[in-house]
């Protein structure tokens, strides 16, 4: 079936037509939005409607989303943060795409695949998308997460042996030719441009950045253009020297990282960045031509299930040894459980040059579609896989975890009256005032930025998750009167059960006694969390204006909204 569109601007218009339409049933159906925009290119694509002409427009589109999205992910790195990441970063990335490169080559040898066609399959098998991983964390809000952070350095360095391999090969005539997507150039080159660029970017922090943000900031749109300039510029420089778009966009947000109005320029990129990424997604499905697959089922099945699980458990053993809980193992094990959009354009590269067949590229591609698709829900569901294998993963734990930033054990029994789960304004706040009254608090989260943050103003906190059994039973609940969730609203799985109720389930089955207080924005959910056990809900708008209303108004203290005291027998009041 083909569609004609007379216009590049009537062809976009069409596109995003489809997309809504398409995204709105995926809501409905439950789907994750990139399973449902990649649903959105296949349609659009040469095996459906063959709506998509304008392919220099939507790939500018898209390129551009991809420098903006890890511009966003490098405005929001901490330089301490990546210099402790460092060396389990290098040692995954590097430990993943050799086990991938090694078992990839010698699976497709067992599956009757020549040695250069395996060896093509193999190393298509090593790329993971950066893209839809950022994506999918973001999402889900988990960037900031210790196992997010690891990811992101890992797939990072994942993206410069990917060039670094593809220099070399075709140094030795494996894809002379080839673009890829990447700039061309010896390996000395890429490195010496890299310290460059890697050096403009200290200088600007130094001297540049901040006075230079300040000024702009008085016209706040002229800050929201520089930020897009400076993502764009460095993509292309990146891309130009043979890093790649991905690591130059990462490198321009680092360089605004530092600045006080960083918050600022992400919150308004954000949409921009959505917008964006759908013609990434749109481009990417609609390169996939369906008509090469068929010819390698059981082939791609062997494939999809060597990615799907193979790669998590090497990510999950190396953490392991290097002594991470399994729990922080798994959640970015997960990540790397699919392949690229740029393992296609590998694969076409070598049908190109006459290396490999374009049965190669079929197969390759059914690979992509499973691994995508399943990953895509993999990562959206972690933490549900977590629970379910959970009991064998006992393994890959050594005792005592001692890389995890927790500081484990040492607060578990200083007689914390809260903890308090969720560092992030309300928690700080809640947490602060407590303090000031003389009373213990403790303070959850995960998110080593936030656990960093909470230190600095003298709190005591543990890292870790609300939804992680194991962690909370091992938590300080005997001597507690209150659990405080700020966590806000956010779905843990298939069901409407969230990390509030999870969390009050979890610490009543650990033997809490104490009574339990969770925040929640909207109204509705105030007698569902009741009902599942909740003490008292906070409302911090409502609760906030009640207390506006009683100042304004001047009313006498003893009339002023109240809540039980800490270490008071009070009834709970609604």
């Amino acid at each position: 079936m083909e569609v004609i569109v007379q216009s590049p601007f009537a062809e976009i218009a069409a596109l995003l037509v489809l997309a809504a339409v398409v995204g709105f049933l995926g809501i409905i159906l439950r789907q994750p939005l990139i399973v449902s925009f990649i649903a959105v290119g296949l349609i659009a694509g040469p095996s459906a409607l063959d709506l998509v002409r304008s392919d220099e427009q939507i790939s500018l589109l898209s390129e551009l989303g991809i420098a903006v999205l890890l511009f966003l992910v490098g405005i929001k790195l901490d330089v301490k943060l990546i210099r402790s990441l460092g060396a389990v970063s290098l040692l995954t990335g590097l430990g993943q795409v050799a086990f991938t490169s090694i078992f990839g080559y010698l699976i497709g040898l067992a599956l009757g695949l020549g040695h250069i066609t395996s060896l093509y399959v193999a190393v298509a098998l090593t790329f993971s998308s950066t893209i839809i991983i950022v994506k999918l964390l973001s999402d889900k809000r988990e960037i900031d997460s210790l196992h997010g952070q690891i990811a992101l350095g890992f797939l990072i360095v994942q993206d410069l042996v990917v060039v670094l391999a593809m220099i070399v090969l075709s140094a030795i005539g494996i894809g002379a030719g080839g673009d890829g997507g990447h700039g061309g150039g010896s390996v000395s080159l890429v490195l010496a441009s890299g310290v460059a660029m890697v050096a403009l970017v200290i200088l600007f922090v130094r001297y540049v950045a901040n006075p230079l943000t300040e000024r702009l900031a008085h016209a706040p749109e002229l800050l929201v253009i520089f930020a897009i300039a400076m993502a764009a510029m460095f993509a292309a420089a990146g891309d130009i020297v043979g890093l790649g778009k991905e690591v130059g966009g990462l490198l321009a947000g680092v360089a605004l990282a530092s600045t006080p109005y960083r918050e600022t320029i992400a919150a308004r990129l954000a949409p921009l960045r959505d917008f964006l990424l759908l013609f990434f997604f749109i481009a990417l499905g609609s390169a996939l031509d369906l008509s090469l697959l068929g010819a390698h089922v059981t082939g791609a099945i062997v494939f999809s299930l060597f990615v799907l699980i193979g790669n998590p458990l090497i990510v999950l053993a190396i953490m392991g040894a290097m002594g991470y809980r399994k729990r922080t193992g798994f959640l970015a094990g997960l990540t790397v459980a699919q392949i690229s959009e740029f393992s296609l354009i590998f694969v076409a590269m070598g049908v190109s040059l006459g290396h490999v067949q374009e049965d190669a590229l079929g197969l390759v591609t059914m690979v992509g579609l499973v691994t995508i698709a399943a990953s895509t829900y993999m990562i959206t569901y972690s933490h549900q896989l977590y629970a379910v294998f959970e009991r064998f993963l006992g393994v890959f734990e050594r005792k005592g975890t001692p890389r995890e930033p927790s500081e484990a054990g040492a607060h578990r029994n200083d007689g914390h009256k809260v903890i308090i789960f969720g560092l992030g304004r309300f928690g700080t706040a809640i947490g602060l005032r407590l303090q000031k009254r003389g009373i213990k608090v403790l303070g959850v989260d995960f998110n080593p930025l936030a656990i960093r943050r909470w230190r600095e103003l003298g709190l005591e906190t543990e890292f870790g998750d609300a939804t992680d059994p194991e962690f909370v039973a091992e938590l300080p609940l005997a001597r507690a009167e209150w659990i405080v969730s700020t966590v806000p609203l956010h779905p843990t799985g298939l069901s409407h059960e969230d990390t509030r109720t999870t969390l009050i389930q979890l610490t009543r089955t650990s033997g809490f006694r104490g009574r339990v207080a969770v925040a929640s924005h909207h109204p509705k959910d105030t007698e569902e969390l009741f009902a599942s056990g909740a003490d008292m809900v906070l409302e911090p708008f409502q609760d906030a204006a009640d207390r506006a209303v009683d100042l304004l108004c001047g009313a006498p203290e003893e009339e002023r909204t109240e809540i039980p005291s800490i270490g008071t027998e009070e009834k709970q009041v609604s």
